[in-house]
C-alpha cells in the first residue's frame, strides 16, 4: 500500500491551524467551557473566519477560498487534537456543500455569509437512535402554494445555537418524495430543545408544529433531496473522520509521552516490551487510517460521484482507530486515565460521540460492503 501524504500547500495549512489552535484552543478551553455551563464559542468561531476556515469549501465567487475537501480534513484534523469546538463540520463543511449543488441567489447570499462567518447551520437529519436520512418520517404536505411540516428531529448537532437549519422532510412512500429545506432556527412552530452531549458539545431536538414553509425554503426541488444533500454528507463524513483521527493522534501522543516519563521498577514503562507492542500496534493503525482519509478527501475534490465507498471506508476505519487510541490511553495511563482531572475522558467522550455522528461503524461497514457487491 502506498502511503498518501499532504502536498506543500496543506503541510502549510496544517502547520498554521496547529499553532492557532494550540494558542486559542486547547483543550483546557473546552474543559472551562463545559466548567462555565457553555458548549460553543462564538468569539472562536469569529477568529476561524478571518482566518478563511469558514469558506474552505465555498467558491471564490462567494468569498470563499474554495481549498477541496482534502484541505477541509486537514482542519477538521487538528481541530480533532485539541477537541475545539465550533460549528466547522455543520456549517462550512456540510451546510456549504449542500448549498454549492444550487444555483440559486439565497444560496449564493448564505454561501457568503457562511464564508464570513455571519451564518451558522445545522442538519436536522435524524429521528431515532440511529443515522438512517433516507428514512426520514417528518411530514410535509401540501398546503396551497406551500407546505407545512410536522414532526421531530434529534441529534441536531448544532441545531441549540444554529442560525438556520437543514430539515430532511417527507411527503410520501418513494425515495423520491423527501425534500429539504432550509428554514431559520427561530422560525413559527419549531421548538427546539437544547442540551450538552457528553462530549460537552451542543444538540438539541426540534419539534416542529405545523411549520409553514414557501417553495423558496427548498433546497434544490421537491422530491430532490438526497441528490442535493448525498454529497453534503459525504462531505461531513469525510471531514468527521479526519476529526476522529486528529483526536486519536492526541490520545496516542499523550499515551507515548507518559510510557516515556512514568517510571516503575526503576525504568520507565515505554521500555517494557509488552507496551512498546500496544503503541506500535496503534500507529500502525493510525498511519493506514490516515491515509484513507486522506484518500477519500482526494476522491471527493476528484470524482465526486465516485467516492462514497472511500467515505465510508475512511469513516468506519476512523471509528475503529479513536476507539483503540483512547482506549489503550485510558488503560495505559492507569488509575489516572480514569479520572476527570485528566483531559483523557475528554477525548474518549468525543471519540463516542463521533463514532454515532454520521452513521456508526456497522452503517458504513454496510455501504462499504454494499459497494463490493457483497
Amino acid at each position: 500500500m502506498v502511503k498518501l501524504i499532504l502536498s506543500e500547500e496543506e503541510t502549510m495549512l496544517a502547520e498554521s491551524a496547529r499553532g492557532f489552535l494550540d494558542a486559542d484552543a486547547p483543550v483546557s478551553k473546552l474543559r472551562a467551557l463545559r466548567d462555565e455551563g457553555r458548549t460553543h464559542d462564538p468569539a472562536l468561531w469569529v477568529q476561524m473566519a478571518a482566518m478563511g476556515w469558514c469558506g474552505v469549501l465555498v467558491p471564490e465567487d462567494n468569498g470563499g477560498v474554495d481549498m477541496g475537501h482534502a484541505a477541509a480534513g486537514v482542519i477538521a484534523h487538528e481541530l480533532g487534537k485539541t477537541l475545539a469546538v465550533s460549528p466547522f463540520l455543520s456549517t462550512a463543511v456540510m451546510a456549504a456543500t449542500a448549498l454549492k449543488q444550487v444555483d440559486s441567489a439565497a444560496s449564493a447570499e448564505r454561501l457568503s455569509a457562511i464564508a464570513e462567518g455571519r451564518l451558522t447551520y445545522a442538519l436536522a437529519l435524524d429521528e431515532t437512535s440511529k443515522f438512517a436520512p433516507e428514512n426520514s418520517r417528518l411530514a410535509c404536505e401540501k398546503s396551497g402554494n406551500g407546505f407545512v411540516l410536522n414532526g421531530q428531529k434529534c441529534f441536531v448537532v448544532d441545531g441549540g445555537f444554529a442560525d438556520r437549519v437543514l430539515v430532511l422532510a417527507r411527503s410520501g412512500e418513494g425515495p423520491e418524495d423527501l425534500t429539504l429545506f432550509d428554514l431559520p432556527a427561530d422560525h413559527a412552530g419549531i421548538t427546539r430543545n437544547d442540551q450538552a452531549m457528553i462530549d460537552s458539545r451542543n444538540a438539541a431536538r426540534l419539534e416542529f408544529d405545523n411549520v409553514e414553509a414557501t417553495g423558496d425554503d427548498i433546497i434544490g426541488a421537491a422530491g430532490d433531496a438526497m441528490r442535493v444533500l448525498r454529497p453534503a454528507l459525504q462531505a461531513g463524513q469525510a471531514a468527521l473522520s479526519a476529526e476522529m483521527t486528529g483526536l486519536a493522534a492526541s490520545a496516542a501522543d499523550m499515551t507515548v509521552g507518559y510510557l516515556k516519563e512514568r517510571q516503575q521498577f526503576g525504568r520507565p514503562i515505554g521500555s517494557f516490551q509488552a507496551l512498546q507492542h500496544r503503541a506500535a500496534h496503534l500507529w500502525c493503525e493510525m498511519e493506514v487510517t490516515g491515509s484513507a482519509i486522506l484518500h477519500a478527501g482526494r476522491m471527493l475534490d476528484s470524482d465526486p460521484d465516485n467516492a462514497a465507498m472511500a467515505v465510508s471506508l475512511a469513516k468506519a476505519r476512523a471509528i475503529k482507530t479513536a476507539k483503540l487510541a483512547v482506549i489503550e490511553a485510558v488503560q495505559m495511563h492507569g488509575g489516572i486515565g480514569m479520572t476527570d482531572a485528566f483531559d483523557m475522558g475528554f477525548f474518549m467522550k468525543r471519540a463516542r460521540v463521533a463514532s454515532e455522528w454520521l452513521g456508526d461503524y456497522g452503517y458504513h461497514a454496510e455501504q462499504v460492503a454494499a459497494a463490493r457487491g457483497f
